[in-house]
């Protein structure tokens, strides 16, 4: 027995070896005795295998494969009911054991036989469990058929679908209400008398409808119009939001910053430990805005659509998101985000900050601009005009890594942008980020370091703390002239 587990199974089956091994002591034998019967009966055994291993190849049968997700993409650390429905399309009988691939990270292939004892109509379904703890995308199946001719001497075993994609989003953290919404309610609602930057739309004044209460009645715009009109102290709008995620190498270094990021064998995402922090936390807080009716903007941090280069996302030229759709879109174009971009720390961006560390100087008015600064760097004007469009209505909040003393100085004026403005800043060991945290400060950012080890909720609290008032103060006088440090 342990030298037939040691054939190989694809070939024949133990019936088939046992048969070939006969034939071949039968050959023997009628060599040395000159049996021309055993010779006959020789041919005979090698003869039988051997046609059924060419009949299996050639008349394979063929079969169809039907394969649903329940829920169709599922969140890491969920469950999803994969069910499968295989129906035979050409003609032949017999058992298949048939055996679903996996990646490594599910565990072991589910295998089962066809037609199934509750086979209906020629179809057999069967239905299986898959959680994963890592977003991405996964190939689950083919299926994998392994059949035999009549006589069970031969088998062959071959892929009989090309298998479906599944796709894990992040999982969202609750997170705990905040200050962060500013002057809006949970409602849309926002006092027009208080917006620093009403939109062409809003009026002051409209016509009465009834049921308005006569104390709202404007009488100077009544006079004017010639009708009753009412102040509108209010204006339902879309409260808005725009948030900032960081993709880039070199934000996300570990170790010694010199090469960023792993590629993840099952789902072959180019990723690391700080920027899956980063990617659940876009996710907790795009849920929690969304609860809150708002509409989302996301950008990287050149200024484009944030899934841009992610696999999975639906529209990846979309940067406006609203309502559980617009959520929905956002939770499945996390699941393929990847890091891009070089894989090294530009060399001219510790030449700056060497020089400038090292003069205390400020950057001279109308001086060319370095390296580091170029329309290709992040936090450039195309992100800048980009933020301008949509200055003022709603919170800005920017989810990055490892910043340089440049590049927190190009994203500093950002904060005039938002009635707003949140940073979560990755650090590691590897860096000091306490100047960059300072130079965000000074512009008006509420900006705190944060470590894949912090905890989400409690990172999002710290932005209530010492006020949101103090922030807003500090945007305010940015946005009156204030300098940013250079």
């Amino acid at each position: 027995m342990a030298l037939m587990d040691r054939l190989p199974k694809h070939l024949f089956t133990n019936r088939g070896w046992g048969l070939l091994a006969a034939g071949a002591l039968a050959l023997g034998c009628a060599y040395v005795m000159g049996r021309r019967d055993l010779l006959s009966l020789a041919i005979l055994l090698i003869l039988l295998p051997s046609v059924a291993l060419a009949g299996v190849r050639v008349l394979k049968p063929k079969f169809q494969v039907y394969r649903e997700f329940n829920p169709s993409t599922v969140e890491t650390s969920s469950t999803t009911t994969v069910r499968l429905a295989v129906a035979r399309s050409s003609y032949a009988t017999g058992q298949v054991i048939m055996e679903e691939q996996l990646p490594p990270r599910f565990g072991e292939p589910p295998a089962f036989r066809f037609p199934a004892r509750s086979a209906s109509g020629g179809t057999s379904r069967y239905e299986y469990h898959l959680r994963s703890g890592k977003r991405g995308q996964f190939r689950i199946g083919p299926v994998t058929a392994e059949f035999s001719d009549p006589f069970g001497l031969s088998l062959r075993r071959h892929a009989i679908d090309d298998g479906d994609i599944l796709t894990v989003t992040p999982a969202a953290v609750e997170l705990p209400v905040t200050g962060l919404a500013g002057a809006r309610g949970n409602d849309g609602v926002t006092a027009t008398r208080i917006r620093a930057n009403p939109s062409d739309d809003d009026i002051m004044t409209r016509e009465y409808r009834h049921g308005d209460p006569m104390r709202r009645v404007h009488w100077a715009a009544t006079a004017r119009h010639g009708q009753l009109m009412v102040r509108q102290e209010e204006s339902v709008t879309t409260p808005e939001a725009t948030l900032i995620l960081d993709q880039r190498f070199s934000a996300f270094a570990a170790g010694n910053g010199s090469v960023f990021g792993s590629r993840d064998e099952d789902s072959d995402l180019v990723t690391s430990t700080n920027f899956e922090w980063t990617v659940t936390a876009a996710m907790s807080i795009a849920a929690h805005l969304a609860e809150r009716n708002y509409s989302l903007r996301l950008l990287d941090s050149f200024g484009g659509p944030a899934f841009h280069r992610s696999r999975s996302a639906t529209d990846p030229d979309a940067e406006e998101f609203s309502g559980a759709g617009g959520l929905q879109a956002i939770a499945e174009a996390l699941a393929a985000v990847e890091l891009s971009g070089p894989r090294h720390i530009r060399a001219e961006h510790h030449r700056t900050e060497h020089t400038d560390h090292k003069s205390g100087s400020e950057k001279k008015e109308g001086s060319p601009a370095p390296a580091s600064e170029t329309a290709d760097s992040p936090f450039n004007d195309r992100l800048m005009d980009k933020l301008s469009a949509h200055r003022l209505r709603g919170p800005l909040l920017a989810l990055v890594g490892n910043l340089t003393l440049a590049e927190a100085r190009a994203l500093a004026p950002a904060a005039g942008y938002g009635a707003n403005a949140f940073a979560l800043v990755m650090t590691d060991a590897s860096r000091n980020n306490d100047e960059a945290l300072e130079i965000l400060r000074l512009a008006g950012w509420r900006a705190a370091a944060v470590t894949s080890k912090t905890h989400l909720a409690a990172a999002w609290s710290a932005f209530d703390e010492g006020g949101i008032v103090a922030a807003a103060d500090a945007a305010m006088d940015v946005r009156r002239g204030a300098a940013v440090p250079r």
